[in-house]
Order: structure tokens, then C-alpha cells, then sequence
């Protein structure tokens, strides 16, 4: 076995390769930029390697950095994770010649899978399901509608080199696929250097499965059964289980069989996993294989107990597998939750800054279920603009897709992020979705489900009473408190009365609360009851509370008169006034937010590349005023309606922080 592994990679996922490795008795090495100078994996690895500035493209991806760290190091062996070099032959090629072994598969399967086109010839070989399509070389718009006519509309033009949904157009008709051939071709040119483009059928309300293989250099190969992966936001997964709520056991083993037939047809070996559509009558297609270990790979360890790290590990120190298809089995269900330093509320914006708080639920076992949280970040760190957005996997296992739900919703409700926008409380909404609960969902979901935005969760009256009443009680607890401090006026004894009003999400609840050693009944107007107990003392920031033996799992923050509470993606302003308190509130006028409609404000901490206007400029609606970049993506601000640029307070190279004012107009 390896004495020694480089991991040529940051974030969670070098983490987690140095978990197993660690595990396994194996000193491991990291490699760092100089924005991850302090990272966890950096602290983590047993020694760690400069490899140079900030961008990817100067440091992670640098063939020649990396190979220079391995020789440093004298590393025996190297795990790419995913993204960066995880896929690219010149790397596999380049250790390869320097005598390192790579933990992943052979240089010709990665050539082989990461051509669309190859790709897909190389699986109608192998007799695995491919879409109906053409996969030849297309001249022209002229040939590419008669393809489409051929192939029968609504059709995919992709780009051969594509990948995160650039080169690619849906068209339903003979226009569409004249404008979609051309705008694809121009899009794969520019983005990868490559112009070609291919033809097939687009399969409506689809699903996104992918089937987990593992195969040896022995010949050996085995799939670990599947992964649903359809919940996605501009083609980037979001929400994955295992198994898939859809699959029945016939078309499991078929894709399964077809999967393995396909990774021994160009001689994989390592962890791979191959990628399908599946139509609403359980057809499947083969759409592409991942020659590498996935993002979502937790779920398929939490049901199977396979290890896949470990087992890629030993496969590239040429072991053969110690596991059978027959030693396979699903045992419970898993859910993974991706977390990113994303601003739903502002249109998933990237979020950047330091993490003031960081406090994910605790591993293990949570209710009847098991928590697992692969991260990268700590509290005090800083998500940086770099790198992927992602913070952490948080993942749950239980018996049952309800109780992993359920135990998914608790731990989500637990986990504490301040300082950046992320977008937990959009994936806890989620969660409670009727069609996610169903299992019903496609590709579509996020599209269909929330097509302007995502603008927060509005309980219903049964949960608004639930979080009423537990606030209500926990109120009682921090006015006692309050009552029995030092100092008072002699003669001025305070009383902590049994009458409140509750008000939150524009519902207002008079509520009586009957307090006992063991915790409150509060009994609302309508005589409902119910019984509050749990953990919380004033100044806690997260409330573990019971209602009617129900878990009601709270963020609490403090606002003037009562609490910020955060639970199920709901983020609640809940007021808690005596009845003399709530008659004057009501009487209060409403704060008018301040107009902004002739600012423009900055929607994301980020650098200002360009200014496109000068003040006096008449701009009209849809004119690109500026583009910020953040997390490597530049984000183009456009004139909401006409106007002129009265003041600018920005230029290029400033770097600036949200609601910052970008320009000011008349």
C-alpha cells in the first residue's frame, strides 16, 4: 500500500479523501494557493505544498505546479477529487510517465468519456441505451433542421466539448433548430475550442439518474446501485438520494448491467459513475460517464457501507475487488443537501465574506436517523472568490425516505451559517415540497416550482401556531429572568403575567400560557392547546424545542420585542407583547422601506470590471450599466427602465460590498 498521497485538490473534498486515507494508515499532502493558506484541508493533511496565487488557472490546474509538489513531497500516489484535473488526460499522462499512480481510471477511458460523441458510439457498442440521435459531423443550419426533422422535434443541439450547460439549445420546431445551431456552435467555439455539434432527441420531463460503478484492473466490475439526482438549478445538482424514488428493481439491474458493460468496453478501472435520462415510463438513455468520483458520492456510501475512496485507492494500488455485485445491497435511504455560498433571496447570487458563525449539526445519529456532513470551511474562514461556492454536503440516512426526510429537515434547522448569503433555507424549503415529498419531481422541478425566484417560505397556520407557541414559552422564560434582576426600585415587584399576544408572518395569536416544572400549555383563542418543553436559555441561538412531542428545531436571533426565528426556510419576525403592549403596537404606523428605484446598488460583494455609461448618459431599460465579478463568474447589470446617470460611485478594479451604490440616476 501507498505510504504517501497527494490530494491535487481544496475545499471538502480533499477532506474527505484525507479522512479515509487517514483511516488507512496513509500520510497524505496538500496542496494550497495562497487564499487557502489557512483552509482545513491544508490543516488537516500531514504537510502541505505552496503551488501558487489565488485563480485556479495560476495554482490548482497548473500541470507543472502540481507535478513539482509531488516531487517535493514524495508522494507515491495522487487523488485529483472532482473538478480541476480530476478529468484531464495530460495529468493522468503526466504522473504516468513520472512513475505516481493515479487514483482513478486509465488515460484512454478518460480520452474515451470526455468526448460527447465518442462517448456516445462507444456506449451504442457496448449495447448500452443511447438517445435517439446523429451523432455525425453537421455542416451547416440547413442540415441540421433536416437532422432535426429526421430525429423528430423537440430536439437537443449540444456541443460535443460541452459541459455546465454551455453549447446546448432546445428546439421544438425548424426556426429553433436553425438559431440553436448556430448560437451552440458559437457558444462551443468560444468556450472550449471546439465547434462541433450533435443532434438527438430531447426526452420530456425527464429525470437525471446516474448508476455508481466500480471496477478493478482485473477485470472486475460492479455498480452500487443508483443515485436521483434530478432536483437541479442551471443544470448544477442541488438535492441527490439514493435510491431514486423511481426506479424499480428490473430497471435498476438493466442500467446497472449496462453501466459495468460500458466502463469494462474501455477499460475502466476506479470509481466512475454513468449518467442517464429516464422518461416517465422508465426509459433510460445514456447521457455521459463521470470518470471520477462525484460530489454526491455520500449517499451511495451511506446505503451500501462501501467506502469508494478507499476503494479507488486500492484499485490503483492494483488490488483487485474485494466486493461482489452479489455483496450490493440498499440498506435505507439517503439524502444530500448541497450547501453554497449563494443568496437565494437575490437570485442565487454568489456570496462571499468571512463565516461569523459556523455550527453544523453534530455527525451521527439524529432521531432514527444518521447525520454526515463533508465540509471544508470552519467558523472564522472565509469563502473565498475564487473557488466553487460550495460550504459543505450535508447528508442524512434512515430506514425510510420519510425518516430521512424528516431527519434531513431537523438537521438543516440546526445547521448555523452567518456572515454570507447561502442558500439553506431554499434547499429546507425543498424538503417540504409536496413534490419532492411524492418523489414525482424532474429536471424541471426548480424551473417549474419557482419560476420568479426563490422569495422565502410562508408557514401555514398549524406551523405558525407550533412556532407561536414555542416562543410564546420561551418569552416567559427570558421575562423571569428579566424580572429577577439586581438593582430594582424596593416596593416595585415585577409579575410575569399568563396573557400574550404572538404576532408573525402578519398573523396575530392571544395566547395563555400555564407553566409547570415540566414546561407550558399554551392555549390559543380558539381553546387549541399545545404542550411546549426543551432546551433554551436566553441568549442560545438555537432552540431544541418539543411541541406536543413533535421536534421543533428553531435558529433564534433577537430582535426589539421578541425573536428573528429561522425554521423550515421560513425566516419569521415574531413579536411577543402583553395585550396593553399589542393594543399600542397596532396603533404604530408602518415603516416605509427606503426608495432605491433610482439607485443602483451592487446585488453581491464583488470586484467591479467594467463601467459601461458616464454620468449624463441617457441609458434605456435593458442596457448593460456594469459587470461584477464574484466566485469567477462576471454578473452583468442591466437599466431596470430609461433614465440618466445623474452620479457614479464606482470604477473598474473597486471592490465592493452588498447594496453598495454602484450609480445614481434622475
Amino acid at each position: 500500500m501507498f505510504d504517501k498521497i497527494l490530494i491535487a485538490n481544496r475545499g471538502e473534498i480533499a477532506c474527505r479523501v484525507i479522512k479515509t486515507a487517514r483511516k488507512m494508515g496513509i500520510k497524505t499532502v496538500a496542496i494550497y494557493s495562497d487564499a487557502d493558506k489557512h483552509a482545513l484541508h491544508v490543516e488537516m493533511a500531514d504537510e502541505a505544498v505552496h503551488i501558487g496565487p489565488p485563480p485556479a488557472n495560476q495554482s490548482y490546474i497548473v500541470i507543472d505546479k502540481v507535478m513539482e509538489a509531488i516531487r517535493k513531497s514524495g508522494a507515491q500516489a495522487v487523488h485529483p477529487g472532482y473538478g480541476f484535473l480530476s478529468e484531464n488526460p495530460k495529468f493522468a499522462q503526466a504522473l504516468e510517465a513520472e512513475g505516481v499512480a493515479f487514483v482513478g481510471p486509465p488515460v484512454k477511458a478518460i480520452e474515451a468519456m470526455g468526448d460527447k460523441i465518442t462517448s456516445k458510439k462507444i456506449a451504442q457498442e457496448a449495447g448500452v441505451n443511447t438517445v435517439p440521435g446523429y451523432m455525425g459531423l453537421i455542416a451547416d443550419a440547413d442540415e441540421a433542421v433536416k437532422i432535426s426533422n429526421e430525429v423528430g422535434y423537440p430536439v437537443m443541439i449540444k456541443a460535443s466539448a460541452g459541459g455546465g450547460g454551455k453549447g446546448m439549445r432546445i428546439a421544438w420546431d425548424d426556426e429553433e433548430a436553425r438559431e440553436g445551431f448556430q448560437s451552440s456552435k458559437n457558444e462551443a467555439a468560444n468556450s472550449f475550442g471546439d465547434d462541433r455539434i450533435f443532434i438527438e432527441k430531447f426526452v420530456t420531463q425527464p429525470r437525471h439518474i446516474e448508476i455508481q460503478v466500480l471496477c478493478d484492473g482485473h477485470g472486475n466490475g460492479i455498480y452500487l446501485n443508483e443515485r436521483e439526482c434530478s432536483i437541479q438549478r442551471r443544470n448544477q445538482k442541488v438535492v441527490e438520494e439514493a435510491p431514486s424514488p423511481f426506479l424499480d428493481e428490473a430497471t435498476r439491474k438493466a442500467m446497472g448491467e449496462q453501466s459495468v458493460a460500458l466502463a469494462k468496453a474501455v477499460g475502466y478501472a476506479s470509481a466512475g459513475t454513468v449518467e442517464f435520462i429516464v422518461d416517465g415510463d422508465r426509459n433510460f438513455y445514456f447521457l455521459e460517464m463521470n470518470t471520477r468520483l462525484q460530489v454526491e458520492h455520500p449517499v451511495t456510501e451511506l446505503i451500501t457501507g462501501v467506502d469508494l475512496v478507499e476503494q479507488m485507492i486500492r484499485v490503483a494500488n492494483g488490488e483487485p475487488l474485494s466486493i461482489t455485485q452479489d455483496d450490493v445491497k440498499i440498506n435505507g435511504w439517503a439524502i444530500e443537501n448541497r450547501l453554497y455560498a449563494e443568496d437565494p433571496y437575490r437570485g442565487f447570487l454568489p456570496s462571499i465574506g468571512r463565516l461569523t458563525r459556523y455550527r453544523p449539526p453534530a455527525e451521527g445519529a439524529l432521531g432514527d436517523g444518521i447525520v454526515r456532513n463533508d465540509t471544508g470551511v470552519f467558523e472564522g474562514g472565509e469563502i473565498s472568490m475564487y473557488y466553487d461556492p460550495m460550504i459543505a454536503k450535508l447528508c442524512t440516512w434512515a430506514p425510510t425516505r420519510a425518516e430521512a426526510i424528516e431527519t434531513m429537515r431537523n438537521a438543516l434547522d440546526s445547521f448555523e451559517v452567518e456572515g454570507i448569503g447561502h442558500n439553506l433555507p431554499f434547499v429546507a424549503a425543498v424538503m417540504d415540497h409536496p413534490k419532492f415529498i411524492s418523489g414525482e419531481m424532474t429536471t424541471a422541478f426548480i424551473a417549474e416550482e419557482y419560476p420568479d425566484g426563490f422569495e422565502g417560505v410562508t408557514l401555514d397556520e398549524d406551523a405558525l401556531k407550533r412556532v407561536a407557541a414555542a416562543c410564546a414559552a420561551m418569552n416567559r422564560v427570558a421575562e423571569i429572568r428579566r424580572a429577577r434582576i439586581s438593582g430594582t426600585l424596593d416596593n416595585h415587584e415585577r409579575r410575569v403575567g399568563e396573557d400574550w399576544n404572538v404576532t408573525l408572518q402578519g398573523e396575530s395569536f392571544d395566547v395563555t400560557i400555564a407553566a409547570d416544572h415540566d414546561g407550558s400549555t399554551v392555549r390559543f383563542a380558539d381553546d387549541t392547546e399545545l404542550r411546549i418543553s426543551g432546551d433554551w436559555t436566553p441568549g442560545d441561538q438555537l432552540a431544541r424545542m418539543s411541541v406536543d412531542d413533535t421536534p421543533l428545531v428553531m435558529k433564534v436571533g433577537k430582535v426589539s420585542g421578541g425573536f428573528r426565528i429561522r425554521t423550515r426556510g421560513a425566516d419569521l419576525k415574531v413579536h411577543v407583547r402583553t395585550p396593553r403592549q399589542a393594543e399600542l403596537a397596532r396603533m404604530m404606523p408602518e415603516k416605509v422601506a427606503a426608495d432605491t428605484s433610482k439607485l443602483l446598488l451592487c446585488p453581491m460583494p464583488g470586484l467591479i470590471v467594467k463601467v459601461n455609461v458616464t454620468e449624463g448618459d441617457e441609458v434605456q431599460e435593458g442596457q448593460a450599466l456594469c459587470t461584477v465579478e464574484a466566485m469567477k463568474m462576471e454578473n452583468i447589470l442591466r437599466a431596470e427602465r430609461k433614465g440618466t446617470v445623474s452620479k457614479i460611485n464606482a470604477a473598474a478594479g473597486d471592490s465592493l460590498a452588498v447594496d453598495d451604490v454602484i450609480m445614481e440616476f434622475e
